[in-house]
């Protein structure tokens, strides 16, 4: 069996695109991964998985670890960033294709299911629709603009069977609620990474509404992604201990720094989704940095991950899944988290665009707030390539 061909497909997915890629070989069994191609130059990651296609071309892809491992060789002088991700989403086709070629589901290759019924968090909870409440809206989905809003928000995940939920800050800007910018662009105020007394009043404040509709025992996480510095960590963590979070979510890239947030701050902390390959976590688990660990699959490829999970482990640290995109990236990150004993929580989108099941031949199926997966080959669906036709990627 050889890699005869891969290619590049992409969907609108409403406030991102959702990519693909499919590899076919020379018998005509096809294999499937998703990637992000939604940061910094959009398609960069696109070009560098055909650069690294036309590589492994001709190559048999049930053998994943010579295939990752050679591309890890030819851009060991840049490893990490893209290069990563890209060597990442080819990895995960070959999964596919070599669990297929055994008709045994993915899972399997690693040791087997541990669980099959997975439990999940509604993440990005409120905050995504208050940035954009038109666009939800226009999907049929009430508005968030109000704490009222929220507090309703948190009835509907409670009453839908989630045991947690994932929220980002807001703050009303005299007119409704809208997100913070978790420092990944430009603008006012932005640079220094500083926060006000306000914005923690707001954060609190937000918190407090989700508390009052989901009650005291649902889980409830905050995640401030890169919005501050150590100092500015420290205060937010110390200000939402009242409200029993699960974890407070933040990303800095010093493991030093992060373990005094950890050690100070009286809040279980969980970061890491940015961090690319085990020798990149290895730093944050000798420093005590973090109490989850949350690894983004898509970026790191599942090989590499289910190696990540099991240093983690070693440390007795859990993991949880970066997983935000579509349902192909839902089941990649679900058979991660089957398979590994270190599993916590995983992350997933319930307020999603209404055609997301369009794309997929076997959609997620959640049942009172868990994911529960087949015996299917492979990641267990296949894309439907007529629906993503049908519904262009809109950058």
């Amino acid at each position: 069996m050889k890699i005869a061909k891969i290619e590049d497909l992409h969907a609108d997915g409403g406030f991102r695109p959702l990519s693909f890629v499919k590899m076919t070989t020379d018998d005509g069994l096809v294999g499937w991964s998703e990637y992000n191609d939604n940061y910094g130059a959009a398609g960069s990651l696109t070009e560098l998985i055909k650069r690294f296609g036309g590589i492994i071309v001709g190559m048999d892809p049930r053998d994943v670890g010579k295939i990752t491992t050679s591309l890890q060789a030819v851009t060991r002088i840049f490893t990490g960033g893209p290069n990563n991700q890209a060597i990442a989403a080819l990895e995960n086709a070959c999964l596919d294709i070599k669990a297929k070629a055994l008709n045994v589901p993915v899972y399997a290759l690693f040791g087997g299911a541990i669980r099959t019924r997975l439990e999940v968090y509604w993440s990005h909870c409120g905050s995504l629709r208050a940035r954009n409440s038109d666009l939800w809206e226009s999907w049929g989905r009430y508005r968030i603009d109000t704490l009222d809003d929220i507090k309703r928000l948190g009835e509907e995940a409670l009453a839908r069977g989630f045991k947690a939920l994932k929220t980002n800050p807001l703050y009303h800007n005299g007119k409704k609620l809208t997100m913070f910018d978790s420092a990944f662009r430009v603008g006012p105020h932005v640079l220094e990474r500083n926060i006000s007394n306000s914005y923690i009043r707001s954060i609190c404040e937000q918190l407090e509404a989700f508390r009052d509709g989901i009650g005291p025992d649902m889980g409830l996480m905050m995640d401030i992604n890169f919005g501050q510095r150590t100092e500015g960590l420290l205060r937010v963590a110390r200000a939402v201990q009242k409200f029993d979070l699960t974890w407070l979510e933040v990303d800095i890239h010093d493991p030093p720094a992060l373990a005094v947030v950890r050690q100070s701050g009286g809040v279980p902390i969980a970061s890491l989704e940015s961090i690319h390959g085990m020798r990149g976590y290895r730093a944050y688990f000798e420093a005590n940095a973090v109490d989850v660990a949350v690894i983004d699959v898509l970026w790191n490829g599942l090989w590499e991950s289910y190696r990540i999970a099991t240093l983690a482990d070693a440390y007795e640290v859990n993991v949880a899944p970066h997983n935000y995109s579509g349902d192909l990236a839902n089941l990649i990150s679900a058979h991660l988290c089957a398979c590994i004993p270190n599993f916590r929580i995983m992350e997933y989108e319930v307020d999603d665009i209404p055609w997301k099941s369009e794309f997929f031949s076997h959609p997620c199926v959640i049942e009172n707030g868990e994911l529960v997966l087949s015996d299917r080959p492979g990641w267990g669906t296949d894309v439907n390539e007529d629906a993503v036709s049908a519904r262009p990627a809109k950058r």
